[in-house]
């Protein structure tokens, strides 16, 4: 009840036109949490003054980046699986977001693919199988016309349009080999981002052994394999220095940093500096 009548007393206070005043205010209400939301929600409704209503706007923008972090730094403590992360940073555009549809909708798709493999396939096969029902069934590609956009980088946007990056679509294909306990992993290639199935599971292999990797992934090709030369020549082409790197298995937490510095320069090229911002205070909770 105490706490309820502090809240009370300092939402009462959005409208002192002093800013110094004003920015204490903000650090008291922001140390609430998210659960104030739908309290400064019904304060925006009710509010005519449109100063009252712009710092409101502001503390629930605020808060919903705090708890996107917050969510984020537990992720990497708890080691939680690739959609949990996924899900997590697409809260911070779609804070509203039906995570449940997300879940179910990776759920059915594991479950189609679950029931085409047979333990006795090759590694090869299996990935046939994962890329026959996730691009050829389900009609997943990459998006080569709009290939910049943010869009691409929010796994409820890429599941409703089938469209993706190839750092979203990884995230899903991902998601799918750990949940069926394929040794299937991210490789941070330059300018791309592809997968590698490695012949033994990490655990058991050596995640710094090229001669662990079978082949490659190359998603935004619809799931085409290739190995090593291929990145040989690709890095020659960018005329890249060869990092031992480039080849291996990345951690969770690169793929997921992948996944925001692809948001960061999407709305870099946009020129919207205050998700740049925020999407950099974001990051700061994987370091």
């Amino acid at each position: 009840m105490a706490k309820r009548s502090k809240l009370d007393a300092l939402i009462s206070l959005l409208d002192d036109p002093d800013q110094f005043i004003f920015d204490q205010i903000k650090g008291e209400i922001l140390q609430f949490g998210n659960d104030i939301v739908p309290i400064l929600e019904e304060k925006w409704e009710k509010s005519y003054d449109q100063n009252i209503q712009s710092r409101v706007e502001n503390l629930i923008h605020r808060i919903q980046i705090s708890d996107v972090g917050a969510q984020l730094m537990r992720w990497k403590k708890e080691e939680g699986s690739y959609l949990d992360a996924a899900i997590i940073i697409a809260k911070y555009q779609y804070p509203d977001l039906d995570e449940g549809r997300v879940r179910d909708f990776i759920d059915q798709l594991t479950q189609d693919i679950w029931i085409e493999l047979n333990p006795n396939y090759t590694a090869m096969e299996k990935a046939g199988i994962i890329n026959k029902i996730f691009f050829s069934i389900y009609g997943f590609k990459g998006n080569k016309n709009d290939y910049y956009h943010p869009k691409n980088a929010y796994i409820n946007q890429v599941l409703d349009s089938r469209r993706g990056s190839p750092i979203s679509l990884a995230i899903i294909y991902l998601e799918i080999a750990e949940r069926l306990k394929i040794p299937i992993y991210g490789v941070n290639l330059p300018e791309h981002f592809v997968l590698a199935y490695a012949d033994l599971p990490l655990p058991f292999g050596d995640k710094n052994d090229p001669d662990n990797i079978l082949f490659y992934i190359n998603l935004f090709n619809q799931g085409s394999f290739f190995q090593m030369e291929d990145i040989d020549e690709f890095l020659e082409q960018l005329k890249l220095e060869v990092k031992s790197h480039f080849y291996l298995p990345c951690s969770k937490v690169d793929v997921v940093n992948r996944l925001i510095n692809n948001l960061i320069y999407s709305y870099n090229q946009i020129k919207e500096e205050d998700k740049v911002n925020d999407l950099l205070d974001i990051r700061k909770n994987l370091l």
